[in-house]
């Protein structure tokens, strides 16, 4: 018998019952989801071979709702609720439809484990191992590792949509997240789990982009310091200007085999890109793994340095063979001279931390960000 023959009016009620009691018990269990749920228009229908979303709302197949347990049913309609909120339907832009729904699950099926009362029906996808980072580092992971992930049914449905379309849907669920965790604060619960907050901060907060970020830390712009250079106002140009003549940079990339040939590329092309635009910022190049080899000067001009790696990593060698440059740079200058180290992060840490300021570009599936013992970590993602 289909799903369709199956849903009479009294299987109706009692499905939409059972969907009422769920958010009755999330309400109680989890008000932060209660309250988001009130949000969430529900649809049985039998177009979807279980559950889906379309970004707006929650779809449920009849049938399959019927073999579900109390735990299980609680848990898909936050599985489901989730990758709304998440945006995890725009979001996906180009990306391979069937990829970026198994890592969107990975994050989302990590994200409920945490919670109790909560289940999950049979089959989802699950790997514990990268349910920690965001979406987008886990389908740049997956991309990586060339493994084929199974997804038994795709709960993601087509994600074409204009920018206006998108940024409407963007603007809906990020009012609807704020009120949710508003509601569940207002009834006296600590009932926000910091793993769900921190992943709503990390979807609607603004975003700032590797890129942005390298050329924020390496470049000192007249928001930092003190204005346009005035040598060139009677031309008519307004050129930012760096704080003294010149600002040193150590940029370190790790050879231990976590940085890719292409993550590589794209991190020396913007490298290249800031040295082109400011002549006044003087950049060392290592390379490291357990070993450090560098410095080599950094030229816009000229084909940059590579070195050999493959061995484990160990980001000491490199704090300890630029130190003394540094330090004479700070004696001169007055200023810390920067570092920043492309890697995965897995490796060991100096013990003090460096007295200098520094910029961890992470690879995508690196170490939890907050288990850096020091510097600002910026995500490289796909």
């Amino acid at each position: 018998m289909s799903a369709a023959a199956e849903l009479t009016p009294d299987t109706e009620q009692h499905l939409r019952k059972r969907l009422a009691a769920s958010q009755i018990r999330m309400s109680e269990r989890h008000p932060f989801f209660g309250a988001l749920l009130m949000l969430a228009p529900v649809e049985l229908t039998d177009t979807v071979p279980t559950a889906a979303t379309d970004g707006r709302q929650l779809l449920f197949n009849p049938a399959f709702l019927q073999g579900l347990s109390t735990a299980e049913l609680d848990g898909l309609v936050i599985h489901e609720l989730l990758h709304c909120a998440f945006l995890h339907v725009p979001r996906r832009r180009d990306r391979d439809p069937t990829l970026w729904n198994v890592a969107c699950d990975i994050h989302i099926n990590g994200l409920i484990r945490t919670l109790e009362g909560l289940s999950l029906p049979k089959g989802g996808v699950e790997d514990p191992k990268l349910a920690h980072l965001s979406v987008e580092e886990i389908y740049a992971a997956l991309l990586q590792s060339g493994k084929v992930r199974k997804l038994a049914l795709a709960d993601l449905l087509d994600g074409t949509m204009d920018a206006a379309a998108a940024e409407q849907l963007s603007a809906h669920w990020s009012d609807a997240m704020h009120r949710a965790v508003a509601a569940a604060q207002m009834h006296g619960f600590d009932a926000v789990p910091e793993a769900i907050l921190r992943a709503v901060q990390e979807t609607h907060a603004p975003q700032l982009d590797w890129r942005s970020a390298l050329w924020r830390h390496v470049v000192r712009t007249p928001d930092d310091f003190a204005g346009f250079d005035r040598r060139h106002v009677w031309q008519g140009l307004y050129v930012e200007t760096l704080e003294g003549e010149t600002l040193e940079v150590d940029v370190c990339i790790d050879t231990s085999g976590s940085v890719t040939e292409e993550q590589l590329s794209r991190f020396l092309a913007e490298l290249r890109g800031i040295v082109r635009a400011y002549p006044a910022v003087r950049c060392q190049l290592y390379y490291a793994d357990a070993a450090c080899t560098g410095p080599f000067e950094v030229d816009a001009d000229r084909p940059f340095a590579v070195a050999a790696g493959g061995g484990g990593t160990d980001f000491r060698p490199f704090f300890a063979a630029s130190a003394e440059s540094a330090e004479n740079y700070q004696q001169r200058s007055g200023r810390t001279r920067l570092a920043v180290y492309l890697t995965d992060g897995h490796g060991t840490f100096p013990k003090p931390a460096p007295p200098r300021e520094v910029l961890w570009v992470v690879t995508p599936g690196g170490l939890e960000s907050k288990r850096f013992p020091f510097g600002t970590v910026v995500r490289m993602k796909q």
